[in-house]
């Protein structure tokens, strides 16, 4: 289960945000440890489609769970595909939509998974390692030094992304990158930091690969269309995001929908009179987590809520 204990991140706002309902049915879309799962089933006696993509936190949320039984679905799969998974469980349409976006403090910690470079394990980064999908070795081995470069300052954000790239390009000519801690140490030579710098000069890059090879943004962004057609009107969509530019995506995707900007951006256009707002906003502004939270574990410092309500709009 990890070394450290897993943290449900804005449990009470989450709750907050979603006002579970005896008979009504959620989605988790990122089970996880099955903190939030738990939580609507302990709130009311309401019913969960629990859906994620790692089969080891499917296998531990469904031994924490297992005294729900008959009021939770587990799904292994992708929280993109929502709709197709409900309608295999013959739902039609639910109450509320809650995906947690980041990586769970168990992946975080367990070495053979190669999130982390606190730890060296194996350089694989899937959050599927069932599937076939490309490991973080094979773009960082195989990879043009362009799209390397393009990879880590598009997703990872970082600034010396093209020096970074021209490191592992340089260092793999002599033997390939495997472990986590061998793509840290190279990515640390690549760029020079202070000892004020408040994270480790490897951070954005792991990010940037975790992201891509994940095709995480792209997820959220189908997740986001799907949201529109699985909820029934008054349902409630909630997201807890981790960095700018999942949040980015997600305030965008909301404004735009509810109608709220007066411009389209590159994930939606305008809304035209044949497009009514199909979500209302109880608020413009992200929910951050509490002082007390952050306190008690600081993996929650960077998180931020939006939630919407589903109008009675079609579509």
């Amino acid at each position: 289960m990890g070394s450290a204990p897993h943290y449900s991140v804005m449990l009470p706002e989450v709750l907050s945000a979603m006002a579970p309902a005896d008979g009504e049915v959620y989605v988790d879309g990122t089970l996880g440890a099955g903190g939030y799962t738990q939580a609507l089933l302990d709130q009311a006696d309401c019913t969960v489609v629990a859906i994620d993509r790692d089969e080891a936190a499917l296998a531990i949320a469904k031994e924490r769970l297992k005294d729900y039984e008959g009021r939770v679905y587990f799904v292994h799969g992708r929280f993109a595909d929502v709709a197709s998974h409900l309608a295999q469980l013959g739902f039609a349409r639910v109450d509320g939509f809650v995906v947690d976006l980041g990586v769970s403090s168990m992946q975080l910690d367990q070495a053979d998974r190669g999130f982390s470079f606190r730890f060296d394990g194996p350089l694989d980064m899937r959050m599927d390692q069932s599937g076939e999908g490309q490991t973080a070795a094979d773009v960082v081995n195989t990879y043009d030094e362009t799209d390397i470069a393009n990879i880590i300052y598009k997703y990872g954000e970082e600034r010396k992304s093209r020096h970074v790239a021209r490191a592992i390009v340089s260092r793999r000519a002599e033997r390939p990158f495997e472990r986590t801690s061998d793509l840290a140490d190279v990515v640390r030579g690549a760029i020079f930091s202070s000892p004020k710098d408040k994270i480790d000069p490897a951070t954005r890059t792991f990010q940037g690969l975790r992201i891509y090879v994940n095709k995480e943004l792209e997820e959220l962004e189908k997740a986001l269309d799907a949201s529109v057609g699985i909820l029934s009107p008054g349902g409630r969509l909630v997201v807890v995001s981790f960095h700018s530019l999942e949040d980015r995506i997600v305030k965008h995707f909301l404004l735009d929908r509810s109608g709220q900007r007066s411009r389209g951006s590159r994930h939606m256009p305008d809304l035209t009179p044949d497009e009514p707002a199909v979500f209302s906003l109880p608020s413009k502004k992200a929910v951050f987590p509490s002082d007390d939270e952050v306190a008690d574990n600081a993996r929650s410092r960077s998180a931020r809520l939006r939630y919407a309500i589903r109008t009675e709009a079609a579509i």
